[in-house]
């Protein structure tokens, strides 16, 4: 317990799924955390349940991270208000699947708007005030679908394996800096999104999985916090794949 005390720490889309775990998991270990995400009622809402249980967490209203001047007023607001930025989970993504020959060129853009460039404007926003700190946490959210690619998901591999390119360019730029970047790269995790997937086709994929489960947000929570902890200090520009071994080959 308590390995975030003191620290101020920013999850984008933390209303839900691996972000709600990650906020969660993070504000039981001592952080302050704001959440970023358009869903601002869901996140308020965690935000007041999770202040009930004597934890320090709040939701931040009018954040479109696809808007860098919003995000450097947010991250200012921050700033001003606890004197420091500790911590970034770049997590907030979204999906518009399609095969090539059918996307279209909007689903193309509004994916990599959010998974791309807004991983970027966050990044680019708050790492002034970690550098003048000297300290600072990025942590990026990428996909196994990023490092080994999926049917229908040109836009978002696309977007989630420059993730893991950016982070590997940040860990060289940002370390002089006493900032770390890393990123992790889930593979099914039990969300809303995996609960889309009808029965059947679901348990072919559990039976693909060395550990035969679907990953919890607790699982991938559980790695951010080992990477915006002190432990992982002397570890940058890395992506850890959490897959339960689902594509050791």
């Amino acid at each position: 317990m308590n390995r975030l005390q003191n620290k101020v720490a920013i999850v984008t889309g933390g209303a839900q799924g691996i972000g709600r775990g990650i906020v969660e998991r993070f504000a039981k270990e001592g952080a302050t955390v704001v959440i970023w995400d358009v869903q601002f009622e869901k996140a308020n809402l965690l935000a007041s349940t999770l202040r009930a249980q004597k934890t320090k967490v709040e939701a931040m209203q009018g954040v479109d991270i696809r808007d860098l001047e919003q995000v450097q007023t947010a991250a200012q607001a921050i700033q001003d208000k606890y004197g420091r930025i500790d911590i970034l989970v770049n997590n907030a993504g979204i999906v518009r699947d399609s095969t090539l020959m059918k996307m279209t060129a909007e689903q193309w853009q509004e994916v990599m708007d959010v998974n791309l460039t807004g991983v970027f404007n966050c990044t680019k926003a708050v790492v002034p005030f970690m550098s003048a700190n000297q300290y600072g946490r990025v942590l990026s959210l990428s996909s196994t679908s990023g490092v080994f690619g999926n049917f229908g998901q040109t836009n978002y591999v696309a977007a989630k394996a420059g993730v893991a390119a950016m982070t590997k360019t940040w860990g060289r730029e940002l370390g002089k800096y006493g900032i770390t970047a890393n990123a992790i790269a889930p593979g099914p995790i039990a969300t809303d999104m995996l609960a889309t997937i009808p029965e059947a086709q679901l348990e072919q994929m559990i039976q693909r999985i060395p550990v035969k489960r679907t990953g919890k947000p607790e699982d991938i929570a559980s790695a951010a916090l080992f990477f915006c902890s002190e432990e992982a200090s002397f570890v940058t520009g890395q992506t850890l794949v959490v897959d339960g071994g689902t594509f050791l080959g």
